[in-house]
Formats: C-alpha cells, sequence, structure tokens
C-alpha cells in the first residue's frame, strides 16, 4: 500500500514541478532552468545523504554495467521535455502522454528483459489496459 501512495505522490511532484519548471523557463530560458532543476535536486541530495546516513561515495565507480550511470544525463532530457511538453500542450495534455509513454516503455523494458529487469510474460490484460489508456488520450484530444 506504502508503494501505491508513493507512486501517486510522484505522480503529483512530476506534475508541479513541471508547471514550476516551465514557468522558470519563461523568464531564464530552457538551459539555465534546467541546470537550476539538476542543482538543486543535488543540493537536495547532499543535504539528505548528511542527514540520513553516509553511504561510501566511491561505490558509484562499482556500478555495472556503466551506462547505468547515465541516469542524471537522461534526467536532463526529462526536465527539458517536460518542459517544452507543458509549454506547448499544456500541463494536463502533457502529463497523459507522459504517463502513457511511461506505461508503454515500463512495459516493453519487462517483456524484454532489458537493462537487467527480470523478463515477464505478455499478459493480455495488461496490453489491453494500456489499449484502453490509448484510447483514453485519443478521447481526452478530441475536439
Amino acid at each position: 500500500m506504502i508503494g501505491f501512495l508513493i507512486a501517486l505522490l510522484s505522480g503529483a511532484l512530476m506534475s508541479v514541478q513541471g508547471v514550476f519548471n516551465t514557468q522558470v523557463t519563461k523568464t531564464t530560458g530552457m538551459w539555465v532552468s534546467n541546470g537550476w532543476v539538476q542543482l538543486s535536486a543535488f543540493l537536495v541530495c547532499a543535504v539528505a545523504w548528511l542527514i540520513a546516513g553516509r553511504d561510501e561515495i566511491r561505490t558509484i565507480a562499482e556500478v555495472e554495467p556503466k551506462y547505468m550511470l547515465l541516469g542524471g544525463a537522461i534526467g536532463a532530457g526529462i526536465t527539458w521535455t517536460v518542459i517544452k511538453s507543458m509549454d506547448q500542450l499544456g500541463p494536463a495534455k502533457a502529463a497523459l502522454l507522459i504517463v502513457i509513454s511511461q506505461l508503454i516503455v515500463a512495459y516493453v523494458i519487462e517483456l524484454l528483459g532489458l537493462f537487467g529487469i527480470e523478463k515477464e510474460p505478455l499478459e493480455w490484460r495488461k496490453a489491453g489496459g494500456m489499449l484502453l489508456a490509448l484510447i483514453g488520450v485519443a478521447i481526452f484530444q478530441w475536439k
């Protein structure tokens, strides 16, 4: 149950962050805004590291495969795409498409067993749920 609540909180925070970042970008520009997002995230993590416990920083060099360390660079891309999509589509449409994209890509990762994730068999119920979500996107976009 706690995982469910955390996921809901994550979605809410992403939507609010996307709106905030889009507004900051209107004043500062894309890369200043994106840089601020990444810098402020780093500062929050550094403070949390100081408060919550100090895992060994050197263990980051032990991560395998090394391409898994690209999460931060991907995060900069995420920030850019969220800002651009919210600016051009508005928060609701952008968030809807972002969530659907996340769902589809995450399910493909599970189906193919990519990036060290355990491979899962195709479940028609889940595929049907994604199809229903895509129909929901079409209805949402309908004018």
